[in-house]
């Protein structure tokens, strides 16, 4: 599998995971900084969460874990949290300022 299509299928599952709080996926809410695809598919994720006392970023974080670990060919799975930049509304897509009246 080419490294292209790896980080699609990584990118499509990022999708399908929400914050529970807000109707959005982490990654149109701009909560995913960069994929990592090192040698023998180990993937690294550095992500944030909207604000450092989320009650749910475990839960979030084990999903993130999970789903990409589920994609075929991928060994390893780290998923780095860090608030270094911190979110803001601006890292969301326009697509979910829209959804979420930022627009």
């Amino acid at each position: 599998m080419s490294e292209a299509t790896l980080r699609e299928q990584i990118e499509a599952q990022l999708k399908t995971v929400y914050d529970p709080e807000i109707p959005v996926n982490i990654w149109e809410l701009g909560l995913v900084y960069e994929i990592k695809i090192k040698e023998n598919n180990r993937i690294g994720i550095d992500m944030t969460l909207t604000a450092p006392g989320c009650p749910v970023a475990g839960d979030i974080i084990r999903e993130v874990d999970e789903k990409v670990r589920n994609i075929e060919g991928v060994s390893e799975v780290d998923v780095h949290l860090t608030f270094d930049p911190p979110w803001t509304k601006e890292m969301m897509s326009e697509e979910a300022r829209l959804e979420l009246g930022f627009l």
